[in-house]
């Protein structure tokens, strides 16, 4: 006796540009390039992969990373990404998209970063306009490069803020936690505060509840992406529910990457249950093999009923930088989810 999750609208708050892709585009963009692809796109997809926690199961997860984004090598190849992105999201409920890119890995083949971050804004603004799902942008610098870096990005991350679908809403931080200090990243966050985008760093997914920490002392986010090892502390899971920052749950990316060992040890319920604000994502899908919509299913996995899958929509709409208008109306159809009939199991045959 449950609703389907595709119907229910929702937000998608954590999802990167090249883990975005269907597997299908990846062999495609692979074979008109003439690029080789690891076995584990072609033929063993979705791959399994090792423990990211671990420093070499990062790397393998990594080099598969990279090899997919090698694909993508020009202007149609990063329009089809945003499009198909909108479309597979529309699909599963998502009326908005905050889909996070760094132009710095596509800049070689378009002409530099502008030009990287201006293409896909335009057809984030161009798919948005068909109606389905709103797409917004999060401009992501990396911590693998120097923090200079991030503020370049972070400057051209506020030239284009905006409010509307094809702009950028929000400025984050991603790649392995491991790498560089959180505090060298401060002054490149606060050009993004200042330009009144969303602060949306990684964060407590391959480190513990310090990395959660030291991202609220230093950065001061609105959301956190991941976040859920602040359970392994209660006094920082006590700040960020006091500090109101949303965390991007991703139950599949934390199985995945061996972060946990099964989905029923993620600690979404207590997360929820201590009073953070949660929004589910699918992280990188062409890696994880689950997209949005799988994430709403193993929350019910974990005992969440449709009045409590309402809440965690709810949570990613509320965290988004949504039009306020979209937002209003994306509630009230939750509201209206919850009010219809749950579907009535099928009679054994």
């Amino acid at each position: 006796m449950t609703r389907a999750v595709q119907d229910l609208p929702k937000a998608h708050l954590h999802l990167h540009f090249t883990g975005s892709m269907r597997i299908g585009t990846v062999r495609d963009l692979a074979e008109t390039h003439g690029i080789r692809l690891p076995d584990a796109l072609v033929s063993g997809w979705p791959p399994k992969l090792a423990r990211a926690t671990d420093e070499r199961g990062w790397f393998r997860f990594q080099r598969l990373y990279d090899a997919a984004r090698s694909c993508v090598r020009g202007e149609a190849d990063m329009r089809r990404i945003v499009r198909e992105a909108a479309q597979d999201d529309a699909a599963e409920g998502s009326r908005w998209l905050e889909i996070q890119v760094d132009p710095t890995s596509y800049a070689p083949f378009v002409g530099g970063i502008t030009p990287a971050l201006e293409i896909v804004l335009d057809e984030a603004r161009a798919v948005s306009t068909e109606g389905g799902t709103g797409v917004g942008v999060v401009v992501a610098a990396s911590r693998m490069r120097h923090p200079l870096e991030a503020r370049t990005l972070a400057r051209l991350a506020a030239h284009h803020a905006g409010e509307e679908a094809g702009t950028v809403v929000g400025f984050g931080l991603s790649n392995d936690e491991r790498r560089g200090l959180v505090a060298e990243f401060a002054p490149a966050f606060d050009i993004a505060r200042r330009a009144g985008l969303a602060l949306v760093p990684h964060g407590g997914e391959l480190l513990g509840a310090q990395s959660v920490m030291e991202t609220l002392e230093h950065l001061d986010p609105d959301r956190i992406g991941h976040g859920v090892r602040c359970v392994e502390d209660p006094q920082v899971l006590d700040a960020v529910a006091e500090a109101g920052v949303t965390l991007e749950v991703c139950p599949g990316s934390n199985v995945a990457l061996g972060v946990y060992a099964d989905p029923a040890d993620v600690p979404l319920r207590r997360i929820v249950e201590s009073g953070v604000p949660v929004a589910l994502g699918a992280d990188d899908p062409l890696l994880f093999g689950s997209r949005l919509a799988a994430q709403y299913a193993a929350a019910r996995d974990l005992g969440f009923d449709d009045k409590g899958l309402a809440r965690l929509a709810r949570g990613s709409l509320e965290g988004s930088r949504m039009p306020p208008r979209l937002r209003k109306a994306a509630l009230a159809d939750v509201d209206a989810w919850l009010e219809k009939p749950a579907a009535t199991p099928a009679a054994p045959a």
